[in-house]
Protein backbone atom coordinates (compact mmCIF):
# COMPACT_ATOMS: atom_id res chain seq x y z
CA UNK A 1 0.00 0.00 0.00
CA UNK A 2 2.62 2.30 0.37
CA UNK A 3 4.53 2.34 -2.62
CA UNK A 4 0.53 2.90 -3.94
CA UNK A 5 0.57 5.89 -1.65
CA UNK A 6 3.26 7.45 -3.08
CA UNK A 7 2.99 6.38 -6.58
CA UNK A 8 -0.10 8.83 -6.41
CA UNK A 9 1.56 11.93 -4.94
CA UNK A 10 4.05 11.44 -7.36
CA UNK A 11 1.62 11.63 -10.13
CA UNK A 12 0.10 14.38 -8.21
CA UNK A 13 1.93 17.63 -7.60
CA UNK A 14 -0.74 20.00 -7.89
CA UNK A 15 -4.32 20.36 -6.57
CA UNK A 16 -5.47 20.37 -9.90
CA UNK A 17 -3.83 16.77 -10.48
CA UNK A 18 -5.44 15.82 -7.12
CA UNK A 19 -8.73 16.21 -8.34
CA UNK A 20 -8.38 14.69 -11.82
CA UNK A 21 -6.68 11.62 -10.77
CA UNK A 22 -9.10 10.96 -7.79
CA UNK A 23 -12.05 11.51 -10.32
CA UNK A 24 -10.66 8.71 -12.91
CA UNK A 25 -10.31 6.43 -9.89
CA UNK A 26 -13.94 7.25 -8.37
CA UNK A 27 -15.44 7.08 -12.27
CA UNK A 28 -13.79 3.65 -12.02
CA UNK A 29 -14.94 2.70 -8.86
CA UNK A 30 -18.71 3.25 -10.05
CA UNK A 31 -19.53 6.86 -8.49
CA UNK A 32 -21.61 9.36 -10.00
CA UNK A 33 -20.43 13.08 -10.25
CA UNK A 34 -22.77 15.74 -8.86
CA UNK A 35 -22.86 19.03 -10.60
CA UNK A 36 -23.29 21.97 -8.54
CA UNK A 37 -25.01 23.81 -11.67
CA UNK A 38 -27.54 20.65 -11.78
CA UNK A 39 -30.33 19.39 -9.54
CA UNK A 40 -28.86 16.52 -6.95
CA UNK A 41 -30.37 13.27 -7.09
CA UNK A 42 -28.97 11.32 -4.73
CA UNK A 43 -30.08 7.11 -3.90
CA UNK A 44 -29.60 5.41 -0.75
CA UNK A 45 -26.71 2.87 -0.68
CA UNK A 46 -24.35 4.91 -3.42
CA UNK A 47 -21.30 6.75 -3.99
CA UNK A 48 -20.91 10.28 -5.06
CA UNK A 49 -18.55 12.99 -5.58
CA UNK A 50 -18.42 16.80 -6.39
CA UNK A 51 -15.84 19.27 -8.11
CA UNK A 52 -15.22 22.71 -7.42
CA UNK A 53 -12.72 24.71 -9.63
CA UNK A 54 -11.51 21.25 -10.56
CA UNK A 55 -8.92 21.60 -7.75
CA UNK A 56 -11.34 20.79 -4.77
CA UNK A 57 -13.47 17.82 -4.25
CA UNK A 58 -16.25 16.30 -2.11
CA UNK A 59 -16.26 12.20 -2.23
CA UNK A 60 -19.52 10.72 -0.58
CA UNK A 61 -20.48 7.45 0.47
CA UNK A 62 -24.91 7.33 1.39
CA UNK A 63 -25.56 5.03 3.68
CA UNK A 64 -29.30 2.58 2.97
CA UNK A 65 -30.56 3.11 6.87
CA UNK A 66 -30.33 6.71 7.57
CA UNK A 67 -33.25 6.65 10.25
CA UNK A 68 -30.49 7.98 13.42
CA UNK A 69 -28.13 9.47 10.18
CA UNK A 70 -24.63 10.85 11.48
CA UNK A 71 -22.18 12.01 8.78
CA UNK A 72 -18.57 11.63 9.63
CA UNK A 73 -16.29 13.39 7.70
CA UNK A 74 -12.42 13.72 7.19
CA UNK A 75 -11.24 17.27 5.46
CA UNK A 76 -7.90 17.16 4.06
CA UNK A 77 -5.88 20.10 1.90
CA UNK A 78 -4.41 18.79 -1.70
CA UNK A 79 -2.82 22.14 -2.27
CA UNK A 80 1.28 22.52 -1.09
CA UNK A 81 3.81 25.51 -0.84
CA UNK A 82 5.19 26.24 -4.27
CA UNK A 83 5.94 28.42 -7.05
CA UNK A 84 3.07 30.41 -9.29
CA UNK A 85 3.46 31.54 -12.70
CA UNK A 86 2.50 35.33 -13.16
CA UNK A 87 0.36 36.64 -16.06
CA UNK A 88 3.35 38.10 -17.73
CA UNK A 89 5.16 34.72 -17.43
CA UNK A 90 8.44 35.53 -19.16
CA UNK A 91 11.28 37.65 -18.33
CA UNK A 92 14.00 38.35 -20.75
CA UNK A 93 17.02 40.00 -19.92
CA UNK A 94 19.15 39.44 -22.84
CA UNK A 95 21.02 36.61 -21.54
CA UNK A 96 18.46 34.23 -19.82
CA UNK A 97 14.73 33.39 -20.42
CA UNK A 98 13.33 32.81 -16.51
CA UNK A 99 9.56 32.29 -15.61
CA UNK A 100 8.04 35.16 -13.84
CA UNK A 101 6.73 33.24 -10.56
CA UNK A 102 5.64 34.46 -7.09
CA UNK A 103 5.98 32.21 -4.02
CA UNK A 104 2.57 30.36 -3.43
CA UNK A 105 2.49 29.17 0.44
CA UNK A 106 5.13 29.01 3.18
CA UNK A 107 7.66 27.38 1.31
CA UNK A 108 11.43 26.67 2.43
CA UNK A 109 12.87 28.12 -0.36
CA UNK A 110 16.18 26.80 -0.25
CA UNK A 111 15.61 23.27 -1.35
CA UNK A 112 14.51 24.81 -4.69
CA UNK A 113 17.58 25.79 -5.73
CA UNK A 114 19.67 23.38 -7.93
CA UNK A 115 17.45 20.63 -8.66
CA UNK A 116 15.20 19.59 -12.30
CA UNK A 117 11.87 21.42 -12.29
CA UNK A 118 8.80 21.28 -14.41
CA UNK A 119 5.22 23.29 -14.75
CA UNK A 120 2.00 21.77 -13.32
CA UNK A 121 -2.12 22.70 -12.42
CA UNK A 122 -4.66 23.12 -15.50
CA UNK A 123 -4.71 24.74 -19.13
CA UNK A 124 -7.95 26.97 -19.87
CA UNK A 125 -8.88 25.76 -23.16
CA UNK A 126 -11.11 27.06 -25.91
CA UNK A 127 -12.74 24.44 -28.18
CA UNK A 128 -15.91 25.28 -30.05
CA UNK A 129 -16.10 28.51 -28.78
CA UNK A 130 -16.47 27.22 -25.39
CA UNK A 131 -13.72 27.58 -22.27
CA UNK A 132 -12.76 24.10 -20.61
CA UNK A 133 -10.41 23.61 -17.76
CA UNK A 134 -8.05 21.07 -18.16
CA UNK A 135 -5.41 19.03 -15.85
CA UNK A 136 -2.29 19.54 -17.28
CA UNK A 137 1.56 18.72 -15.90
CA UNK A 138 4.66 18.86 -18.19
CA UNK A 139 6.25 15.25 -17.81
CA UNK A 140 10.34 16.88 -18.68
CA UNK A 141 12.61 18.52 -17.37
CA UNK A 142 11.64 22.17 -18.15
CA UNK A 143 14.00 24.68 -15.36
CA UNK A 144 16.15 24.98 -12.74
CA UNK A 145 16.98 27.61 -9.89
CA UNK A 146 20.53 28.29 -9.69
CA UNK A 147 22.15 29.08 -6.57
CA UNK A 148 24.86 31.59 -6.67
CA UNK A 149 28.66 29.92 -6.17
CA UNK A 150 30.18 30.37 -2.55
CA UNK A 151 32.94 32.30 -4.32
CA UNK A 152 30.31 35.14 -5.10
CA UNK A 153 28.23 34.63 -2.00
CA UNK A 154 30.51 34.26 1.09
CA UNK A 155 27.80 34.12 3.24
CA UNK A 156 25.66 31.32 1.61
CA UNK A 157 26.32 28.85 4.44
CA UNK A 158 25.74 31.96 7.20
CA UNK A 159 21.85 32.72 7.18
CA UNK A 160 21.74 34.02 3.71
CA UNK A 161 17.74 34.59 2.84
CA UNK A 162 17.10 34.31 -0.72
CA UNK A 163 14.84 37.05 -2.19
CA UNK A 164 12.00 35.32 -4.26
CA UNK A 165 12.23 38.29 -6.76
CA UNK A 166 16.19 38.22 -7.47
CA UNK A 167 17.62 34.69 -6.38
CA UNK A 168 14.33 32.24 -7.21
CA UNK A 169 13.50 32.78 -10.82
CA UNK A 170 14.33 29.92 -12.82
CA UNK A 171 15.60 29.79 -16.14
CA UNK A 172 13.84 28.50 -19.15
CA UNK A 173 16.52 28.59 -21.92
CA UNK A 174 19.37 31.31 -23.48
CA UNK A 175 16.34 31.56 -26.62
CA UNK A 176 15.38 35.03 -26.41
CA UNK A 177 12.44 34.00 -28.96
CA UNK A 178 11.42 31.59 -26.78
CA UNK A 179 7.31 31.73 -26.42
CA UNK A 180 5.48 29.80 -23.43
CA UNK A 181 1.80 30.18 -24.71
CA UNK A 182 3.08 28.45 -28.17
CA UNK A 183 5.20 26.38 -26.44
CA UNK A 184 2.29 24.73 -23.98
CA UNK A 185 0.42 24.50 -27.19
CA UNK A 186 2.28 22.50 -28.49
CA UNK A 187 2.25 19.92 -25.75
CA UNK A 188 -1.60 19.74 -25.92
CA UNK A 189 -2.39 20.63 -29.67
CA UNK A 190 -4.86 23.19 -28.84
CA UNK A 191 -5.64 26.62 -28.24
CA UNK A 192 -4.68 27.73 -24.76
CA UNK A 193 -6.28 30.90 -22.98
CA UNK A 194 -4.96 30.74 -20.39
CA UNK A 195 -3.12 28.99 -17.14
CA UNK A 196 -2.52 28.58 -13.73
CA UNK A 197 0.73 26.92 -13.38
CA UNK A 198 2.78 26.25 -10.86
CA UNK A 199 6.91 24.97 -9.95
CA UNK A 200 6.75 21.44 -8.97
CA UNK A 201 10.01 19.30 -8.59
CA UNK A 202 11.33 16.19 -10.78
CA UNK A 203 11.63 13.85 -7.62
CA UNK A 204 10.37 10.36 -7.39
CA UNK A 205 9.43 9.33 -3.53
CA UNK A 206 11.92 7.06 -1.79
CA UNK A 207 11.76 4.81 0.86
CA UNK A 208 14.26 3.96 3.31
CA UNK A 209 13.47 0.06 4.13
CA UNK A 210 16.09 -0.15 6.76
CA UNK A 211 14.84 2.85 8.86
CA UNK A 212 11.43 2.87 7.50
CA UNK A 213 11.04 6.37 6.52
CA UNK A 214 9.78 7.65 3.04
CA UNK A 215 10.22 11.22 1.36
CA UNK A 216 8.61 12.49 -0.77
CA UNK A 217 7.16 15.98 -2.23
CA UNK A 218 4.21 17.32 -1.25
CA UNK A 219 3.34 14.95 2.05
CA UNK A 220 1.67 17.81 3.15
CA UNK A 221 -1.19 17.45 2.97
CA UNK A 222 -1.87 15.29 -0.10
CA UNK A 223 -0.41 11.95 2.52
CA UNK A 224 -3.43 12.49 4.44
CA UNK A 225 -6.08 13.61 1.78
CA UNK A 226 -4.64 10.65 0.00
CA UNK A 227 -5.53 8.15 2.58
CA UNK A 228 -8.72 9.68 3.61
CA UNK A 229 -10.25 9.21 -0.13
CA UNK A 230 -8.61 5.44 -0.22
CA UNK A 231 -10.40 4.80 2.84
CA UNK A 232 -13.56 5.86 1.58
CA UNK A 233 -13.53 3.93 -0.93
CA UNK A 234 -12.48 0.94 0.53
CA UNK A 235 -14.83 1.49 3.25
CA UNK A 236 -19.05 1.29 3.73
CA UNK A 237 -21.11 2.58 7.01
CA UNK A 238 -24.77 1.37 6.05
CA UNK A 239 -26.17 3.59 8.93
CA UNK A 240 -23.85 7.12 8.22
CA UNK A 241 -22.97 9.29 5.46
CA UNK A 242 -19.58 9.24 4.76
CA UNK A 243 -17.42 12.15 3.20
CA UNK A 244 -14.06 12.85 2.70
CA UNK A 245 -13.41 16.61 1.15
CA UNK A 246 -10.19 17.74 0.31
CA UNK A 247 -9.73 21.44 -0.38
CA UNK A 248 -7.70 23.81 -2.35
CA UNK A 249 -5.91 26.96 -0.55
CA UNK A 250 -4.87 25.97 2.50
CA UNK A 251 -1.89 26.86 2.28
CA UNK A 252 -2.49 30.71 1.23
CA UNK A 253 -5.90 30.72 3.91
CA UNK A 254 -8.65 29.06 2.16
CA UNK A 255 -10.56 32.12 1.74
CA UNK A 256 -11.23 31.32 -1.91
CA UNK A 257 -14.50 29.97 -4.20
CA UNK A 258 -12.73 26.19 -3.65
CA UNK A 259 -11.49 27.07 -0.03
CA UNK A 260 -11.93 25.55 3.18
CA UNK A 261 -13.53 29.38 4.15
CA UNK A 262 -15.74 29.44 1.26
CA UNK A 263 -19.65 27.63 1.47
CA UNK A 264 -18.81 23.88 -0.63
CA UNK A 265 -18.83 22.06 2.34
CA UNK A 266 -21.99 24.14 3.89
CA UNK A 267 -23.89 24.29 0.70
CA UNK A 268 -23.41 20.99 -0.23
CA UNK A 269 -23.87 18.61 3.11
CA UNK A 270 -27.69 21.18 2.65
CA UNK A 271 -28.29 19.84 -0.90
CA UNK A 272 -27.23 16.28 0.13
CA UNK A 273 -29.42 16.20 2.98
CA UNK A 274 -32.29 17.84 1.95
CA UNK A 275 -32.22 15.09 -1.31
CA UNK A 276 -32.39 12.53 1.48
CA UNK A 277 -34.89 14.05 3.25
CA UNK A 278 -33.42 14.88 6.33
CA UNK A 279 -32.15 17.82 8.22
CA UNK A 280 -28.90 19.04 8.12
CA UNK A 281 -29.16 21.04 11.81
CA UNK A 282 -29.97 17.42 13.44
CA UNK A 283 -27.51 15.69 11.50
CA UNK A 284 -25.13 17.77 12.33
CA UNK A 285 -25.52 17.75 16.04
CA UNK A 286 -24.61 13.76 16.26
CA UNK A 287 -22.38 14.22 13.36
CA UNK A 288 -18.34 13.94 13.66
CA UNK A 289 -15.30 14.80 11.25
CA UNK A 290 -11.38 14.49 11.17
CA UNK A 291 -9.37 17.40 10.06
CA UNK A 292 -6.38 15.41 8.86
CA UNK A 293 -2.94 17.78 8.45
CA UNK A 294 0.21 16.92 8.64
CA UNK A 295 2.48 17.35 12.18
CA UNK A 296 5.96 17.83 13.23
CA UNK A 297 8.18 14.98 14.24
CA UNK A 298 10.65 16.04 16.87
CA UNK A 299 13.76 17.17 15.27
CA UNK A 300 16.99 14.89 15.37
CA UNK A 301 19.33 18.17 15.19
CA UNK A 302 16.68 20.40 16.98
CA UNK A 303 14.78 18.66 19.84
CA UNK A 304 15.02 21.80 21.95
CA UNK A 305 12.02 22.99 18.95
CA UNK A 306 9.33 20.77 20.89
CA UNK A 307 7.48 20.70 23.71
CA UNK A 308 9.02 18.32 26.41
CA UNK A 309 6.51 16.00 26.62
CA UNK A 310 3.88 16.47 23.65
CA UNK A 311 6.10 15.71 21.07
CA UNK A 312 5.34 12.82 18.71
CA UNK A 313 7.75 10.61 16.81
CA UNK A 314 7.73 8.99 13.09
CA UNK A 315 6.19 5.32 13.46
CA UNK A 316 4.85 6.46 16.88
CA UNK A 317 1.08 6.70 15.91
CA UNK A 318 -1.74 8.77 14.66
CA UNK A 319 -0.84 12.05 15.78
CA UNK A 320 -3.70 14.08 18.19
CA UNK A 321 -3.57 17.87 18.01
CA UNK A 322 -4.23 20.17 20.62
CA UNK A 323 -3.59 23.95 21.38
CA UNK A 324 -4.91 25.93 24.01
CA UNK A 325 -6.01 28.93 21.52
CA UNK A 326 -7.73 26.26 19.41
CA UNK A 327 -5.39 26.69 16.19
CA UNK A 328 -6.85 22.75 16.45
CA UNK A 329 -10.75 21.81 17.03
CA UNK A 330 -9.53 19.01 19.36
CA UNK A 331 -11.18 19.25 23.31
CA UNK A 332 -11.56 16.81 25.57
CA UNK A 333 -14.72 14.63 24.39
CA UNK A 334 -13.68 15.10 20.43
CA UNK A 335 -10.25 13.55 21.70
CA UNK A 336 -12.20 10.81 24.04
CA UNK A 337 -14.52 9.74 21.16
CA UNK A 338 -11.03 9.42 18.80
CA UNK A 339 -8.69 7.76 21.42
CA UNK A 340 -11.41 5.59 22.24
CA UNK A 341 -11.67 3.96 18.97
CA UNK A 342 -8.37 3.69 18.09
CA UNK A 343 -7.47 1.94 21.58
CA UNK A 344 -10.62 -0.47 20.14
CA UNK A 345 -8.57 -1.08 17.34
CA UNK A 346 -5.32 -1.47 18.60
CA UNK A 347 -4.05 1.55 16.49
CA UNK A 348 -1.35 3.45 18.25
CA UNK A 349 -1.10 7.40 18.94
CA UNK A 350 0.29 10.23 20.20
CA UNK A 351 -0.10 14.04 21.69
CA UNK A 352 1.70 16.94 19.93
CA UNK A 353 1.77 20.64 21.42
CA UNK A 354 3.69 23.43 20.24
CA UNK A 355 6.13 24.98 23.07
CA UNK A 356 4.33 27.18 25.11
CA UNK A 357 6.39 30.14 23.90
CA UNK A 358 5.88 29.43 19.95
CA UNK A 359 3.33 30.20 17.62
CA UNK A 360 2.26 26.85 15.80
CA UNK A 361 0.71 27.09 12.30
CA UNK A 362 -2.67 26.24 11.91
CA UNK A 363 -5.03 24.09 10.06
CA UNK A 364 -8.77 24.16 7.81
CA UNK A 365 -10.64 22.33 10.96
CA UNK A 366 -11.66 25.67 12.56
CA UNK A 367 -12.52 27.77 9.23
CA UNK A 368 -14.61 25.19 7.96
CA UNK A 369 -16.24 24.62 11.13
CA UNK A 370 -17.40 28.27 10.79
CA UNK A 371 -19.68 27.46 8.08
CA UNK A 372 -21.22 24.18 9.36
CA UNK A 373 -20.38 23.11 13.10
CA UNK A 374 -19.83 19.51 13.62
CA UNK A 375 -17.71 18.35 16.49
CA UNK A 376 -14.23 17.36 15.39
CA UNK A 377 -10.72 16.77 16.16
CA UNK A 378 -7.34 17.84 14.42
CA UNK A 379 -5.05 14.56 13.59
CA UNK A 380 -2.25 13.92 11.16
CA UNK A 381 1.16 11.74 10.42
CA UNK A 382 4.30 12.96 12.10
CA UNK A 383 6.89 14.23 9.57
CA UNK A 384 10.24 16.15 9.25
CA UNK A 385 10.89 19.16 6.67
CA UNK A 386 7.26 20.58 6.81
CA UNK A 387 7.08 22.72 3.73
CA UNK A 388 9.94 21.78 2.38
CA UNK A 389 10.33 20.87 -1.58
CA UNK A 390 11.18 16.96 -0.29
CA UNK A 391 9.63 15.83 3.44
CA UNK A 392 9.79 12.75 5.38
CA UNK A 393 7.80 10.49 7.22
CA UNK A 394 7.49 7.06 8.96
CA UNK A 395 6.01 3.94 6.68
CA UNK A 396 4.54 2.72 9.69
CA UNK A 397 2.70 5.76 10.10
CA UNK A 398 0.95 5.87 6.97
CA UNK A 399 -0.21 1.82 7.69
CA UNK A 400 -1.73 3.30 10.84
CA UNK A 401 -3.43 6.47 9.36
CA UNK A 402 -5.02 4.11 6.72
CA UNK A 403 -6.72 1.53 9.55
CA UNK A 404 -7.79 4.49 11.51
CA UNK A 405 -9.67 6.07 8.82
CA UNK A 406 -11.06 2.61 7.37
CA UNK A 407 -12.09 1.80 11.28
CA UNK A 408 -13.63 5.29 11.58
CA UNK A 409 -15.43 5.00 8.40
CA UNK A 410 -16.82 1.37 9.10
CA UNK A 411 -16.89 1.63 12.75
CA UNK A 412 -19.73 2.81 15.59
CA UNK A 413 -18.10 5.50 17.44
CA UNK A 414 -18.95 5.45 21.07
CA UNK A 415 -21.76 7.68 22.24
CA UNK A 416 -21.40 10.94 23.70
CA UNK A 417 -23.27 13.48 24.98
Amino acid sequence: MIEEVLDFLDRSPTAFQVVHNISELLDTEGYTELKESQEYVIEKGKGYYIRRNDSSIMIVNVGSKLEKAQLKIVAAHGDCPSFKLKPQSLIKDGNYVKLNTEPYGGALFTPWFDRPLSLAGRLIIKEDGKLKSESFILDEDFCIIPSLAIHQNREANNGFKPNAQSDLLPIITLDQDFDLKKYLESKVQKEVVNYDLYLYPRLKHAIYKEAGLCSAHHLDDLLGATLAFLALIDSFDDEAIDIAVIFDNEEVGSSTYQGADSDFLEVNLERITKALGLDLARVAARSYALSLDSAHAIHPAHPEKADPVNFPKMNGGITIKVNASQSYTTDALSASILTSLLEENDIPYQYFTNRSDTRGGSTLGNIANKHTSIRMADIGIAQLAMHSVYETCGTKDIEYMYLALKHFYNDKLIAWE
